[in-house]
């Protein structure tokens, strides 16, 4: 029962958070491929399949991350006494795990077509890379939002069967949107980060977070209308766009001080109520 709890903390399975905005972007792909006038019960279970893939790989993810940071986490407050940080669970049993978690989410990718499957196994050297990038670089955020949105293609090409330019776009803003939040979560870490050396757009960006948060949620808001536009969504789509999905953003704008942890943290999860506004905002004006 113990080794149940501390794989529960280990794969952070009581935050959804994560999972949710991994899942999130493969629910607007699949959303803007889809064919309404079709069974829905394909388009359900398409999203029960991708859910379920979100949290296998988000847990892996965080496994491996975990592995990778082990002698870092140790040294940050918020971390220090995550499962292999603090020696709880070892690094073979944590590969293990990930191992296993890999293996269920190839089992559910089967499911599709050989594109997506083909596609989605590519992305696997971006996933497990990424934990290496704050070490080398100041933009390990913008690695993050090129694997935590490739959902959307996999989504596209998932119904699809083949890669449009529109899906492309959508993908490009949404790495900003990731971009955009992430960097505010980063300012939890802002300190000890800089005394252990670890690089992040939070601690580039600092003296200006709320001008560069606002430019990369400006990228990710147009790339969304003009894929609301090409694909000649109905004007539900920009009513739900204008009353909330923009109220949202200009709420994390209007609250973020990288000095108060906890109200960046509260900003950041506010992502997932916004993932899944899009999500509603996309159905409704396919409809």
């Amino acid at each position: 029962m113990e080794q149940f709890k501390l794989f529960i903390e280990l794969t952070r399975l009581k935050k959804p958070i994560g999972y949710m905005l991994l899942f999130w972007p493969c629910a607007w792909g699949l959303t803007i491929a889809y064919d309404f006038n079709n069974e829905i019960t394909n388009y359900i279970f398409f999203l029960f399949l991708f859910f379920l893939g979100a949290i296998l790989m988000r847990s892996a993810g965080c496994i491996v991350n975990d592995i990778v940071d082990r002698n870092f986490d140790i040294k940050v407050r918020r971390t220090r006494f995550r499962p292999i940080a603090s020696g709880k669970i070892t690094v073979t049993q944590g590969a293990t795990y990930a191992i296993f978690l890999c293996l269920f989410a190839f089992i559910i990718l089967l499911e599709f077509n050989k594109l997506t499957i083909l596609l989605a196994l590519s992305s696997m050297p971006l996933a497990f890379t990424y934990p290496y990038m704050k070490r080398f670089t100041y933009w390990p955020q913008l690695f993050l939002g090129i694997t935590f949105n490739y959902g959307l293609i996999l989504g596209w090409t998932s119904v699809k069967s083949d890669i449009d330019s529109i899906i492309f776009l959508f993908y490009l803003g949404s790495i900003f949107w990731t971009l955009g939040y992430d960097t505010i979560y980063g300012f939890q870490d802002i300190k000890d980060d800089e005394i252990i050396g670890l690089k992040s757009t939070s601690i580039k960006f600092k003296n200006y977070p709320v001008r560069f948060v606002s430019l990369s949620y400006i990228v990710f808001l147009t790339s969304l209308l003009i894929s609301g536009i090409y694909l000649e969504l109905n004007s539900f789509f920009y009513l739900v766009f204008l009353l909330i999905i923009i109220q949202v953003v200009f709420f994390q704008l209007k609250k973020i001080n990288i000095e108060n942890s906890d109200q960046c943290l509260n900003i950041f999860k506010s992502n997932n109520f916004l993932g899944l506004m899009i999500l509603l905002s996309l159905i409704i004006g396919k409809l």
